[in-house]
């Protein structure tokens, strides 16, 4: 499917990618405002959080150029050291920045 991007289209696109999105978050709380919560569903939804981080960020260790590498490892040993997820996240962005134009 090809849509126009100029005049109206991004405002469409835009506004229909809003409207997804909110559909999914809300639909999810709804959906779960049925689930009752007990300890075995708390697992599996902070085991379920951290399977969708190393899905995302998988493919990107492995196929990403070395930016994104060095970004990963900036990332990683600031958390550990810090334990600051924005001054982990800035550093990554950082690095990257850095190797991708010095490269």
């Amino acid at each position: 499917m090809m849509m126009e991007t100029a005049g109206s289209g991004t405002l469409i696109v835009v506004v229909v990618m809003a409207v997804v999105t909110l559909a999914t978050r809300w639909g999810g709380v709804f959906v779960m405002s049925f689930v009752p919560i007990n300890a075995r569903t708390e697992q599996f939804i902070s085991a379920m959080s951290g399977s969708v981080l190393v899905a995302l960020l998988a493919p990107l260790a492995l196929e990403g150029d070395n930016g994104a590498r060095f970004a990963l490892l900036t990332t990683a040993i600031v958390m550990l050291l810090v334990r600051k997820p924005l001054a982990a996240i800035a550093a990554g962005i950082l690095v990257a920045a850095l190797v991708r134009h010095l490269a």
